[in-house]
């Protein structure tokens, strides 16, 4: 089955998944426990792993998945797959617990590396951001699905839209914005929590996301696949586009969410 006749099942089970999550959200108190690495997990997380994992696996018995939930694939299984799904059933379990709407569920299908599907549901909003590789992206909000594409950005544009916090983004960032005001007169900084950075980028809100702090493979391939069929790129510090499932660890490198290619990509390497 081609991405694009997956893209209707993938979007009806993320919606699922926010459903889920939304009655959990709008519930009492969140009970809150922590993995081993101290991040935390809530009864939604859960939730929506369990309707995601085995939505997924009916829809493509032949395809593994990959979950934030499940992830002990051991390398020597995993480094095989050259088609899987790639999920993060709640990103943004921070936000989630403040409750100030800012997650989101996250579906990706990886072929070689690639993702060429991804799947972006906003819960509390009702928004979802879809995209294949090759066949473009959009975004639903209220119901009306509109084509979305990223921005240029005109070498004589004396502003430029990052999508980043002064008060989390740490030294690295800091840098990285100083030396960005060298060349711009304005810096808009825009906020917002999990993969909706690049989503913003994607839908030509904003120019560039640095991402100078950790993330994993499952917090950026879903929305990579709207950036990248929406005319962007994700790349990582010294330019080259990120591609997944490649080493043992899960962990991404410090990257770059970029909207304009040929004009966006020089601030990358500043």
């Amino acid at each position: 089955m081609t991405s694009s006749a997956l893209l209707p099942a993938v979007i009806d089970l993320c919606k699922q998944a926010g459903a889920a999550i939304l009655a959990i959200y709008h519930g009492g108190a969140i009970a809150v426990s922590h993995k081993p690495d101290e991040s935390p997990l809530t009864a939604a997380d859960l939730a929506a792993h369990q309707i995601l994992t085995a939505g997924l696996q009916a829809l493509t018995p032949d395809i593994p998945v990959l979950s934030e939930e499940s992830a002990s694939v051991p390398w020597s299984e995993r480094q095989q797959w050259s088609r899987y799904w790639l999920v993060d059933p709640l990103d943004g379990t921070k936000e989630f617990i403040k409750r100030n709407g800012e997650f989101t569920v996250n579906v990706a299908l990886i072929e070689d590396g690639v993702p060429v599907l991804g799947v972006v549901y906003v819960p509390v909003l009702g928004w979802c951001y879809a995209g294949v590789i090759g066949e473009g992206a959009s975004v639903e909000k209220a119901g009306r699905t509109t084509a979305i594409h990223v921005s240029p950005l005109p070498a004589h544009q004396p502003r430029l839209r990052v999508v980043a916090s002064r008060s989390h983004g740490g030294e690295l960032l800091e840098a990285w914005l100083a030396r960005a005001e060298r060349d711009y007169q304005q810096i808009e900084l825009l906020s917002m929590g999990s993969s909706l950075k690049i989503c913003l980028v994607a839908e030509g809100k904003a120019d560039i996301y640095p991402r100078l702090a950790p993330t994993c493979e499952w917090d950026t391939a879903a929305a990579q696949a709207v950036l990248e069929a929406a005319g962007g790129t994700l790349v990582d510090v010294s330019g080259n586009i990120y591609r997944y499932n490649r080493k043992s660890d899960l962990l991404n490198p410090h990257f770059f969410a970029i909207g304009d290619n040929d004009s966006a990509l020089a601030l990358v390497l500043l």
